[in-house]
């Protein structure tokens, strides 16, 4: 069967692999219908991803489809609609005996340290399925982007009343806003790009943005938002080290820094004092929890939260090699690109 391969950085292939073997216990044979493009698929194309091996199929922001089941499985059936829960989890270390599968000491991410979606059929747990009657396949594509969101903001405790900075517009980034909005807090976004925060302002329905200009006008305007006290709740999904270093200035006094952008390079704090002063809080954020994907699914289907202005750019699996790089520009406003495979 047919699937694309990125064999080394900037270089795919179309290739045929072999079928997969029919499901045995716990596992579901799947067909994929999308395959959702995320700032891991593009630093993975550039060689700038963390964790990333090569040479790998791609794709783990999947909607698929069951087309066999194993012996015990019960949580889906031939011909539901599901999304995948990418994080192949061991189950028994010390991290998924707590239930924090999001941080298994030996996860394997699809199409990251193991082969993903970007292929016709594949064998999973189907443990890793969440289903749908209501959602097509794109919307169930966007689960998982949304799910790190998701997980980014249950992690710093956003409640109603807080106020929360969002660093980078890109899909995490936003995945974040979605979630800031259903706390009920105030959601602030930072970005140097002048279009992603129009996008915010105009499809997802932010008031308050801020130009990234390095030149310190960010504290005062951020300040001018939050009468004075900066915000409650950073969380910085730029990937940046340069931004990461510097986001814990914008932290009210017992503000929570939330880290959910990943980088190779080392992180300092041109302020460090600041941490001691307010008493900050700084976390990291890993993929997300299987509880989030249950969760955003229902949110999708009551209406709760809107798909329609996420997916900016489409091709078919056959003209994805040549459409991707275009996927890397700026100037292109991609917020989510979709694969169809079917």
């Amino acid at each position: 069967m047919k699937a694309i391969q990125l064999e080394k950085p900037q270089t795919f292939h179309a290739i045929d692999i072999a079928e997969p073997a029919a499901p045995g216990p716990g596992e579901a044979l799947l067909r994929i219908h999308r395959v959702g493009i995320c700032g891991t698929d593009l630093g993975g194309f550039l060689g700038k991803m963390p964790f990333y091996s090569y040479p790998r199929i791609p794709g783990h922001e999947l909607g698929v489809e069951v087309l066999a089941v194993g012996a015990g499985v019960t949580n889906v059936a031939v011909g539901d609609r599901c999304s995948v829960e990418p994080y192949m989890n061991c189950q028994k270390c010390y991290s998924c005996r707590r239930g924090l599968t999001n941080c298994c000491a030996t996860n394997q991410t699809l199409g990251v340290m193991c082969d993903g979606g970007l292929c016709e059929r594949m064998l999973l747990p189907a443990r890793k399925l969440h289903v749908s009657r209501k959602l097509s396949y794109d919307q169930l594509a966007l689960v998982e982007t949304l799910a790190i969101g998701c997980h980014a903001v249950d992690r710093a405790r956003v409640k109603a009343g807080d106020h929360v900075l969002i660093i980078g517009a890109g899909p995490i980034g936003l995945s974040a806003v979605e979630f800031v909005k259903v706390a009920g807090a105030t959601c602030i976004v930072l970005d140097m790009n002048e279009a992603r925060l129009a996008f915010c302002k105009e499809r997802l329905g932010v008031h308050h943005t801020i130009a990234a200009k390095g030149d310190g006008s960010e504290i005062a305007a951020l300040e001018a938002i939050t009468n004075g006290q900066l915000a409650d709740v950073v969380i910085d999904a730029t990937g940046s080290n340069k931004s990461m270093s510097h986001a814990l200035n914008y932290c009210a006094f017992g503000g929570t820094l939330v880290y959910v952008g990943i980088t190779q390079q080392e992180i300092s704090f041109l302020q460090a004092p600041a941490l001691h002063r307010r008493e900050l809080t700084i976390m990291g954020s890993r993929n997300a929890l299987s509880r989030d994907f249950a969760r955003i699914i229902a949110l999708i289907e009551d209406g709760s939260i809107d798909t329609g202005p996420w997916i900016t750019h489409r091709a078919n699996v056959d003209d994805m090699i040549a459409a991707f790089p275009s996927w890397l520009k700026p100037e292109n406003g991609v917020i989510k690109a979709m694969v169809a495979l079917t």
